[in-house]
């Protein structure tokens, strides 16, 4: 429902499950001009519902495109506002596609800042210290109680109302600022959040993926270490590795059983440089954009996990590959070169190395993307010159907590939101992409 086309997450699952012989189709706002609409693995697009639909047009639109598929198939949202609505229309939808037996409501509470605070206490997983101020003088008490900077957040950020000025999360840098966001609340439809800031630094941004499958077990997936993000310190995962943590899986698998959570989840993690702690900032009810990463030795991943689970058949035993990188080429570039250069392009895409949008088996994405990419980076640096903005050398992060359930662009990773720009957010009654979730770039 996000119209960014450069989501690599929705490439990542259409060649998944392509190459496991699936017809895999796809609705997306962006598949007009996205480069995953290449893929010699997609079978067909269709068109998504509109900007703003009601949950009642959102079921109306899927249901055409069960009847276009004429055959039971798996539904998969690839982006916040995806997950929300598949989780409130879930028994709607039920006699439609083959969808995890999720509690219902479930996406929503996870996606809730205020309610994630609360299960993290509740399942004894480390959690930033987080206050919910009820009047101005309560906020200025919660800055003193934190320290600045700190962290503002809005609990639903998906009821934020386009155009109105408001991030869904923000670093506080004064009681005033502080007290400006908390009297507009009823503005932005739902509680200020204040939340102690964690600084990032070399090896203290992680992310854990999974799939829960029917009988509680999860399945799939890993725990992983952001090398490189996109802007620098408080984005997306540009360049990830497969880090296995005994003590981050523990906590992992504890929150999904308190919960009773089924499905493919993306938690982000950024550590406590004070506890050593691995603290829970973003509960994501939907693949992340980086799920390749944790693609095993049978190259089984969540997607392919969820298919396998869905449609009854065993799943692989795990045949985990610690050390497997992950890069996102338009996002680190440099990186992505070297890889190429080292092995060349049939080594990058075996069992160790993942590239985002380069493989050889389906060339064709690839291509498109440095089209697209280059047209895009040309008609942003060519507005900051109209404007008389200096270019900057390197993006800066704009803040350094993350935001809720999307689309990432499909995201997903850290304290701070995982794409820069404008939100696209559908209206206050079906949750939006969020900025975490957006996917192009700021130059």
């Amino acid at each position: 429902m996000d119209p960014n086309p450069f989501h690599h997450g929705t490439l990542g699952a259409v060649r998944s499950l392509g190459r496991a012989g699936v017809e895999v189709h796809v609705a997306a706002a962006d598949s007009g001009r996205s480069p995953v609409r290449r893929s010699r693995y997609l079978h067909q697009t269709h068109p998504p519902p509109d900007p703003g639909a009601s949950l009642g047009e959102i079921s109306a639109e899927l249901r055409r495109i069960s009847r276009r598929v004429a055959r039971p198939a798996v539904l998969i949202p690839m982006d916040d506002a995806g997950a929300l609505a598949i989780g409130r229309l879930q028994r709607e939808l039920a006699d439609l596609y083959l969808l995890p037996d999720q509690a219902s409501g479930l996406a929503e509470r996870v996606a809730d800042k205020a309610a994630l605070a609360e299960l993290c206490r509740t399942a004894g997983i480390p959690h930033p210290l987080t206050l919910t101020p009820e009047s101005p003088a309560q906020t200025a008490s919660a800055v003193r109680q934190l320290g600045l900077p700190m962290v503002a957040k809005w609990s639903r950020p998906w009821l934020v109302p386009p155009g109105a000025g408001l991030r869904s999360t923000v670093l506080v840098r004064s009681v005033k600022e502080a007290q400006e966001l908390y009297r507009r609340s009823d503005e932005a439809g739902s509680r200020l959040l204040l939340q102690a800031f964690l600084p990032d630094g070399p090896g203290r941004d992680w992310f854990a993926h999974g799939y829960v499958d029917r009988t509680g077990a999860v399945r799939g997936g890993g725990a992983g270490r952001k090398h490189r993000s996109w802007p620098r310190g408080a984005g997306l995962t540009a360049v990830g590795r497969w880090a296995p943590d005994p003590r981050l899986e523990a906590d992992t698998a504890r929150l999904v059983g308190t919960l009773g959570y089924r499905g493919i989840f993306d938690l982000d993690f950024r550590v406590d440089s004070a506890t050593g702690e691995h603290c829970l900032l973003d509960f994501n009810p939907r693949p992340g954009a980086q799920f390749r990463l944790f693609a095993d030795g049978a190259d089984l991943d969540v997607v392919r996990a969820l298919h396998l689970d869905m449609t009854h058949r065993p799943l692989p035993p795990a045949a985990a590959l610690q050390g497997r990188t992950f890069v996102v080429e338009n996002y680190a570039p440099l990186t992505a070169l070297r890889a190429l250069l080292t092995t060349g392009p049939a080594a990058t895409a075996a069992h160790r190395r993942e590239l985002a949008w380069l493989a050889r088996d389906d060339l064709a994405p690839a291509c498109a993307l440095w089209l697209l990419w280059s047209r895009h980076v040309t008609r942003r640096l060519l507005g900051r010159l109209r404007r008389g903005r200096p270019v900057p050398r390197r993006p800066a992060p704009e803040t350094p907590a993350p935001e809720t359930p999307g689309s990432e662009t499909p995201g997903s990773e850290t304290s701070g939101p995982k794409k820069p720009g404008s939100k696209a957010v559908p209206g206050p009654e079906m949750p939006g992409s969020t900025t975490r979730e957006r996917a192009v770039a700021d130059v």
